[in-house]
C-alpha cells in the first residue's frame, strides 16, 4: 500500500465515511455464495468480482483492502440490511431497477457487471431452448426479479412456466439438482459459477438464451450523497484505469494507469479522501479488466466472455468517465 488513508478535512467528508473510518471496516452485503461474484474459498477468504469491488472501496477509504466486514445475505434481505443501517454498501449481483430506486431509499453508484437471466438445465433432458420448458416447474430465488422476467418472456409467446421460489441459493440449487424443477433460472454469470461447482458440469447445460437485462450494480443508501459520490468514483476509476492502460503504447500500461491515479488523486480531498486513494485501489485490485479476468475470465476457470462487460471501445457497454 502506498500513501496515507488520512484525508484532508473538507466539506465533503460524510457521516458514513467517518463511521467507516472509526469502525475500521466497510460493511458489505454480498451473496450467500456465487462463484465468480462472491464466494468464500477453502481458506475462508471471500473471492469474486463483487467482493473485489468492496475491497476497492475499502482500499480507497481506509487504506486497507481487507478492511471489509462481509455480510452474506439472502436475496430478499439485501436491500433491507442496507437500508436498516447494518451495511455501508451492497455488492451482491443486485440489479439496478427503477422499482428499487423508486420504492427504497437507495441509490446505485454504477454498474459492476452487465448480465441477464438464463436457464441451467440437465443435459440429459435434451432441452435446447426455453420454450421447451413450457408447463414445467423452474427453480428461482425469492427476492429477485426472476418471476417478472419469466412472465415478460413467456407471456407474449403464449407460454408459461411454473416458477417455484426458494428462500436461499442452497435450497434453489437443491430443488434443481434433485429433479424437483426442470431448470434453475438466475443471472447467467451466477449460473456459470453454479454449473462449474457441480460434481460433473458436463451433465448441465447453460442455455444460450438471455431473457432479461440485469445491470448488476453497487448500491448505497440515499441518505448520504457524499458517500454515494465516493463509491461511484471508486467504481468508475476501475474502468478509467483499464481504458488508459488498454490505450497506452506497448509496455506503458502500468505507467498510464498510474498517471490516471494521480489525476484522480487530485480530487481526493474534495471527496473526503487523500491524494493517493486511486493508487491504493490499483495496488489492491488492479483495473476493472484485472477484476473481470481474475474472477470471471480465463484466469477464473469459468471463461465467461467479456461481451457487454467489455469497454465501449471493444464493443461493450462500460464507458470510462473523464477524471478532469
Amino acid at each position: 500500500m502506498t500513501g496515507s488513508a488520512t484525508a484532508t478535512v473538507s466539506s465533503e467528508r460524510t457521516s458514513t465515511l467517518e463511521a467507516v473510518r472509526a469502525r475500521g471496516t466497510v460493511r458489505a452485503v454480498v451473496s450467500q455464495g456465487i462463484r465468480g461474484l462472491s464466494l468464500r474459498d477453502a481458506d475462508g477468504v471471500w473471492r469474486g468480482l463483487d467482493t473485489d469491488v468492496a475491497r476497492a472501496v475499502a482500499a480507497a477509504v481506509t487504506g486497507d483492502a481487507e478492511a471489509v466486514s462481509w455480510l452474506p445475505t439472502d436475496p430478499a434481505e439485501r436491500l433491507t440490511r442496507l437500508v436498516s443501517g447494518e451495511a455501508d454498501v451492497a455488492t451482491c449481483n443486485l440489479s439496478w431497477t427503477l422499482g428499487r430506486e423508486a420504492t427504497e431509499p437507495v441509490l446505485f453508484a454504477g454498474v459492476t457487471c452487465y448480465d441477464g437471466e438464463g436457464f441451467l438445465v440437465r443435459t440429459a433432458d435434451g432441452i435446447s431452448s426455453p420454450e421447451q420448458l413450457a408447463g414445467r416447474r423452474v427453480a428461482v430465488q425469492a427476492g429477485t426479479t426472476t418471476v417478472g422476467n419469466l412472465d415478460a418472456w413467456f407471456g407474449p409467446r403464449g407460454l408459461r412456466v411454473e416458477p417455484v421460489a426458494y428462500a436461499t441459493p442452497a435450497e434453489t440449487l437443491a430443488a434443481y439438482a434433485d429433479g424437483t424443477c426442470a431448470a434453475y433460472v438466475l443471472d447467467r454469470m451466477a449460473l456459470a459459477g453454479i454449473r462449474a461447482s457441480l460434481p460433473d458440469p458436463a451433465e448441465h447445460t447453460l442455455l444460450e438464451t438471455t431473457i432479461s437485462r440485469e445491470p448488476m450494480a453497487l448500491a448505497v443508501t440515499d441518505a448520504d450523497p457524499a458517500w454515494f459520490r465516493v463509491c461511484r468514483w471508486v467504481l468508475h476509476f476501475l474502468l478509467v484505469a483499464e481504458h488508459v492502460a488498454a490505450s497506452a503504447p506497448p509496455g506503458e500500461a502500468d505507467r498510464a494507469a498510474r498517471e490516471a491515479a494521480a489525476q484522480a488523486g487530485k480530487h481526493g480531498p474534495a471527496l473526503g479522501l487523500d491524494t493517493d486513494w486511486a493508487n491504493r485501489v490499483l495496488d489492491a485490485v488492479g483495473t476493472y479488466g484485472d477484476l473481470y479476468d481474475r474472477n470471471l475470465g480465463p484466469a477464473s476457470g469459468l471463461g465467461v466472455p467479456r461481451g457487454l462487460n467489455a469497454l465501449w471501445t471493444d464493443g461493450g457497454l462500460h464507458y470510462a468517465f473523464p477524471l478532469g
